[in-house]
């Protein structure tokens, strides 16, 4: 079994990502989603959680040599630890925005400028939380590699923002992958899937 789908399958197994086509979850952004995703499950599984540290690792090995990596809060924030700590190299991590108290950081940890750093989130749906921390990290003079992250969507509308904003993504796994598995475990039915894919082209 590939990479992708041994994913699919923990992160189906943890409880990470739930499938209920006949009663869809809301989103924050109130999208009607037949599936949700939070990855933060995988802290809760050491087996799981050493697994997406190793293949983050191997992934994170395509973009090149970085200096440090930085997470996109909130749930990008443990992932990239786990990430900067096999490493060995220095963190921070992006807020959504900045704080109202304080230093009003929006960047929290030590950046410097002229480096090369990888972002690290959760996931990514339309990709508008990834290159809002990838502007802030480039108005602080970072020079972002790219944005590695557990699991993608597959929306066109997200490579559109990544390519509009001249940013490269790469993700473990992906929604086709995770579908197939889904069958393969009895999470959903055959019948279920081309709902699954329809409701997906809703966002090409």
């Amino acid at each position: 079994m590939d990479v992708s789908k041994k994913i699919a399958r923990h992160l189906l197994q943890i409880k990470a990502i739930k499938l209920n086509p006949q009663t869809p979850f809301t989103w924050a952004s109130g999208i009607k989603s037949p599936i949700y995703c939070d990855n933060r499950m995988v802290l809760s599984f050491p087996d799981v959680r050493k697994l997406i540290k190793k293949e983050l690792a191997f992934l994170s090995k395509e973009f090149g040599y970085f200096d440090a990596v930085s997470g996109v809060a909130t749930a990008g924030i443990a992932h990239g630890m786990l990430l900067a700590d096999e490493l060995k190299k220095p963190f921070s991590y992006v807020r959504s925005k900045a704080k109202e108290h304080g230093r009003q950081n929006l960047i929290e940890g030590q950046v410097i400028p002229g480096q090369k750093v990888l972002v690290v989130e959760d996931l990514i749906s339309t990709g508008g939380s990834s290159i809002k921390a990838v502007d802030a990290l480039r108005a602080a003079g970072v020079e972002v590699v790219g944005v590695i992250a557990i699991f993608s969507y597959g929306f066109k509308r997200a490579a559109q923002t990544f390519a509009d904003a001249d940013c490269t993504y790469k993700t473990l796994s992906n929604y086709e992958d995770l579908i197939q598995i889904a069958v393969e475990l009895d999470y959903v039915t055959e019948a279920d899937v081309n709902g699954l894919k329809e409701w997906r082209e809703q966002f090409t």
